[in-house]
């Protein structure tokens, strides 16, 4: 399992945790391509997905506000309260979601394509209720 720094994760993705909580634009026309290509599972490979998703995603939701206002409030929330919330923010703004899911995608296609689990097991949990959502 790939360890990263929890203050440097939890301070790039703070966003995205939240959001993983429920459970795809820009960032999905472009990983798109890359789900055919073998991935670089090399640990600079894998740290490199995660960056650029983590990435993608705040800058989305930077510029997304009321996704961003969502997220943020849910990150501080028990995880059922924000889990609520942001399943009623993103059934409201359904395109929004979508957004997010193809952003974060990357993630797990790393995570099955190279066998390896790339975030935290509180964030692994919610990543994967969002993206079954």
């Amino acid at each position: 399992m790939m360890e990263f720094h929890a203050d440097t994760t939890r301070r790039r993705v703070a966003g995205i945790a939240a959001g993983c909580v429920l459970g795809g634009a820009v960032a999905a026309t472009v990983a798109a391509p890359a789900a055919f290509a073998a991935p670089d599972c090399s640990p600079a490979g894998i740290a490199g997905t995660v960056s650029s998703v983590t990435g993608s995603a705040q800058s989305y939701l930077n510029a997304h506000p009321g996704a961003n206002q969502a997220v943020t409030a849910a990150y501080n929330q028990p995880r059922a309260a924000a889990s609520q919330n942001l399943r009623a923010y993103f059934t409201s703004n359904p395109g929004e979601y979508r957004d997010l899911r193809g952003i974060l995608s990357p993630i797990g296609e790393t995570q099955r394509q190279c066998n390896v689990t790339v975030l935290p097991p509180e964030m692994a949990s919610a990543y994967s209720e969002f993206m079954a959502g």
